[in-house]
C-alpha cells in the first residue's frame, strides 16, 4: 500500500512538473475515440495542436451561417416576384376595362341569331324592336341600383346607404326577327315591384330598345337558388328563364335611353370590374424593401436586429 502511494505521489509530481513548462492540452474520452494529446515535442519544447474539435464546430457554425444567409435571401426574392407579377396583373385588368367600356359605348347593331355570334358580343351593344309581354315579369333580387357616382362617393365606408329592390325581367317579341327574347327592363325599389304599382310603365305597343348582350350567370358560393316557383330568381340563368317564359336563350339589358318613363330604370349593367392590384403591389414591393433592408443589414452590415 506505502509503495502504491509512494507511486502515485511521484506520478503525480512528474505530471505537475510537466504541466508547469509546457501547455498540454488534453481532450477528454469521447465516444468517438480516446483521450488524445494535443502537444508535441520539436526541438526539445512541446507546441500546442490545433484543436481539431473546435475547428469543426467552427466550419460547421459557418456552414449553417451560409445557409440560413441564403435561405432568407428568398424572402425578398420571392416578394419581388409578385409585386412585379401584380403589375402585369394591373396591367391586364385595365386593358379589360377599357376593352368593356368601349364595347358598351359603341354605337348598338341589329341583333344577330346566330348563338355562336352571341357568345363572342357580350357587353355589345344591340338594338331590337318589339312589344312586351308584360304577363310574364320575372324578378332578380335583391339588387341595388347602378349609380357609379354614387358608389365612388360611398367607396371604402363600413356602411352604405343602399337600397333594396329588384330588377324586372320581361319577355321582348322583336317584330323585326320574328323571336322573342329576354330584356333586363331595369331596376324598381321593393316597393314597386308588383306591376300594379307601376302602371304608367307598363307600355304597349311597339317600342325600340338598346341594349347591352348578357350570358347566363353560374351561381356563386352563398348565393341562394333560384325559386322558380316564387319568382325569386338570384343569378341569371338563362336555359330556365327561357322555359318558364317560353323565350329564346337570348337576354339583353335595356340602357338608361330605353326607361319607359314610370317604369323600370335602364342601364343597371355593371361593368365595373374590381381593380385593387395597386394595393398588392405596394403590399409585395414594400415587404420586399423592409426583408431587403434586414437581411443587409444582418449578414452584410453584421448588425444585431
Amino acid at each position: 500500500m506505502a509503495s502504491l502511494r509512494s507511486m502515485f505521489t511521484k506520478s503525480s509530481r512528474i505530471i505537475t512538473a510537466i504541466k508547469q513548462q509546457t501547455n498540454v492540452i488534453y481532450i477528454r474520452r469521447t465516444l468517438l475515440g480516446p483521450r488524445l494529446p494535443l502537444c508535441r515535442r520539436v526541438d526539445g519544447r512541446f507546441l500546442e495542436f490545433l484543436r481539431q474539435s473546435s475547428s469543426t464546430t467552427v466550419n460547421a457554425g459557418k456552414g449553417e451561417d451560409s445557409f440560413l444567409k441564403w435561405f432568407l435571401l428568398l424572402i425578398p426574392a420571392t416578394t419581388f416576384g409578385l409585386g412585379t407579377w401584380q403589375v402585369r396583373r394591373r396591367q391586364w385588368k385595365l386593358q379589360l376595362i377599357d376593352d368593356m367600356t368601349r364595347l358598351t359605348t359603341k354605337e348598338p347593331i341589329s341583333l344577330p341569331l346566330d348563338p355562336l355570334e352571341l357568345k363572342n358580343l357580350e357587353y355589345r351593344r344591340v338594338k331590337v324592336r318589339g312589344r312586351y309581354d308584360h304577363s310574364k315579369e320575372l324578378y332578380i333580387l335583391p339588387r341595388s341600383p347602378v349609380d357609379p357616382e354614387k358608389e365612388a362617393r360611398e367607396a371604402g365606408r363600413l356602411s352604405s346607404s343602399t337600397e333594396s329592390g329588384a330588377n324586372v325581367i320581361t319577355p321582348f317579341y322583336c317584330t323585326d326577327l320574328g323571336i322573342t327574347i329576354l330584356v333586363n327592363r331595369g331596376y324598381v325599389p321593393k316597393q314597386k315591384i308588383r306591376p300594379e304599382t307601376r302602371m304608367k310603365g307598363q307600355v304597349e305597343g311597339e317600342v325600340d330598345v338598346v341594349g347591352v348582350v348578357r350570358l347566363t350567370e353560374v351561381r356563386k358560393p352563398f348565393v341562394p337558388n333560384n325559386d322558380v316557383q316564387k319568382n325569386r330568381w338570384h343569378y341569371r340563368d338563362l336555359e330556365a328563364m327561357s322555359q318558364v317564359t317560353g323565350t329564346e336563350t337570348i337576354f339583353i339589358d335595356a340602357d338608361f335611353g330605353s326607361t319607359v318613363p314610370g317604369g323600370p330604370v335602364g342601364g343597371q349593367t355593371r361593368i365595373t370590374l374590381r381593380n385593387e392590384h395597386m394595393q398588392y403591389i405596394v403590399t409585395w414591393y414594400g415587404l420586399c424593401a423592409a426583408t431587403s433592408y434586414m437581411w443587409y443589414a444582418k449578414f452584410i452590415k453584421k448588425l444585431m436586429l
